[in-house]
């Protein structure tokens, strides 16, 4: 264990360091978020995480349980294959390890619902389906209409259009709800060139505001900056400058009726998952209005 920073409010804390051992038949997407999502519930705990994806032998597995025995900690699986598993799971009791099947609570409760039988097809939520190649589609789609790129006609077939200032992280957003599936495009507003008028236009998109506070802003776009070593342009970080321009954004916003999402303490997933909300309320509505 090594020392965490001092407390103002108390003594200093020691962080707990400890092995996580996250094996995987597939990718290894699924656990490395579930252990992320778990450890953050904990102050002072910082997992060493150590990878094992695609394994798919009995050699693969007995050098999963090497590394395992020199690294004594927790082991995570998503293993699909009956003697995989039984394998893995004999391996942990031998040496004295903890393993959890990462999703079987989930997985049981559901079988128990359903009624169903469990497939045993191995990377079965990477098949090469329809819903794989529309987040291809929708990433193609976002990155051809990145930056206020495309027409009002060719907009039309977004799912969601963002809007906002300069560094209101339009783009990763975008990114980031391709990838479930969703196309985006982002439209920046820029002082004396583009308000956002046009997309008044649009009737099949929603179109979100994104905003952001003046001195966050400000910040972000000084960082930027710095990290191109660029000159910094007055009013590019002017804060009277940047609060003028964040003030006639959200102003404009609200006087065209769109949904406005603050940006400013939120992460890029945070953010998706509002607009993924919105589109769910909209769709909704949609149905509601047509029964």
């Amino acid at each position: 264990m090594t020392p965490a920073r001092p407390s103002r409010s108390g003594p200093s804390r020691l962080a707990t360091y400890f092995h996580v051992h996250l094996v995987s038949d597939s990718t290894g997407e699924t656990l490395n978020a579930m252990a992320k999502a778990v450890t953050a519930r904990f102050d002072g705990v910082i997992p060493i995480e150590h990878i094992y994806a695609l394994v798919r032998s009995p050699k693969q597995m007995e050098r999963v349980l090497e590394e395992v025995a020199d690294a004594p900690g927790v082991v995570l699986h998503t293993i699909v294959d009956r003697e995989l598993r039984e394998q893995l799971e004999d391996g942990c009791r031998r040496l004295d390890m903890p393993q959890i099947g990462a999703l079987d609570p989930l997985v049981g409760a559901l079988s128990r619902y359903l009624g169903a039988a469990l497939s045993t097809r191995v990377g079965a939520q990477h098949a090469l389906d329809h819903e794989y190649f529309n987040r291809i589609a929708a990433l193609d789609f976002a990155m051809a209409h990145d930056d206020g790129q495309g027409t009002v006609d060719e907009l039309e077939g977004a799912d969601v259009v963002l809007c906002g200032v300069s560094r209101t992280s339009k783009t990763p957003t975008c990114i980031y709800l391709a990838h479930r599936g969703i196309r985006a495009a982002n439209v920046p507003l820029v002082p004396g060139q583009e308000d956002g008028e046009r997309l008044t236009a649009l009737r099949n998109p929603l179109v979100v505001g994104l905003t952001v506070s003046p001195d966050r802003l400000v910040q972000i776009r000084k960082n930027r900056l710095d990290g191109l070593n660029a000159s910094r342009a007055s009013s590019y970080v002017d804060h009277d400058a940047v609060r003028d321009e964040t003030v006639k954004a959200r102003r404009a916003f609200e006087r065209r009726g769109w949904p406005v999402i603050d940006v400013t303490r939120r992460s890029v997933e945070e953010t998706a998952a509002a607009i993924i909300n919105l589109l769910s309320e909209r769709r909704s509505r949609s149905l509601a209005s047509n029964w």
